[in-house]
């Protein structure tokens, strides 16, 4: 059973991700919050699998408790909900540590997806959000794009073969029970593999990982899954 919290601001909202949710027999909802502070709190209570909170919310932010959580609680996952026109929030939760970026319009499928890679340890963006992080970071101006893809590039090259071949998967959005199958090794084997790829690539995350392969032309963009 994969244990999750669920963090809005509006009760409305928080009703409806708890009844998407439940239409998986797999996932329990065990506790709720309306603000960050109190998501923070009830994480370090509950210990969930998943932390699932809306980007703009009273007292601290989602993006301020997704890292909290995920530098006090390790062992939970976040999945960010975010509406339209927030692209630079989401790049920032990236560098907080959020594994999951869903549209909070989308399709339920999406939100049980999400929180089923995340629980499994992989990063998910749904397509909307996924294109619209890529699309932002073309925006920024083709020679910045340029240095993105060189410097992107260049960190890369640090990896070893199987490095590189594991952080393709990562882009790919691919949890470490996929990539060990596709491998044909162990997990606990992926597992130190990227835990050696975030830090070589000097990044805190899957997620951030998954976008540093895209930009330097490995794999998919971030877990289109």
């Amino acid at each position: 059973m994969i244990r999750v919290l669920v963090a809005d601001g509006d009760a409305m909202i928080r009703a409806g991700v708890r009844a998407m949710l439940a239409a998986d027999p797999g996932i329990a909802v065990v506790a709720e919050a309306a603000d960050g502070r109190d998501a923070v709190e009830l994480v370090r209570r509950h210990r969930p699998a998943v932390a699932v909170l809306d980007i703009r919310m009273p007292g601290i932010d989602g993006i301020e408790a997704a890292a909290v959580i995920r530098g006090t609680v390790p062992g939970t996952g976040v999945v960010m909900l975010t509406t339209s026109g927030e692209d630079d929030h989401i790049l920032r939760a990236l560098g907080g540590g959020a594994a999951g970026f869903l549209i909070k319009s989308g399709d339920p499928a999406e939100l049980i997806a999400g929180v089923r890679a995340v629980a499994e340890g992989a990063a998910y963006l749904s397509p909307q959000v996924a294109a619209r992080v890529v699309a932002h970071l073309v925006a920024t101006g083709v020679g910045a794009a340029a240095a993105r893809r060189t410097t992107a590039r260049d960190r890369v090259r640090s990896l070893t073969a199987r490095e590189r071949e594991v952080l393709a998967f990562l882009g790919s959005g691919l949890s470490n029970g996929q990539i060990a199958q596709r491998l044909r090794v162990a997990e606990s084997t992926v597992k130190a593999h990227v835990s050696a790829i975030l830090a070589r690539l000097g990044v805190d995350n899957r997620a951030a990982a998954a976008v540093v392969a895209h930009q330097a032309g490995i794999g998919s963009p971030p877990a289109l899954a």
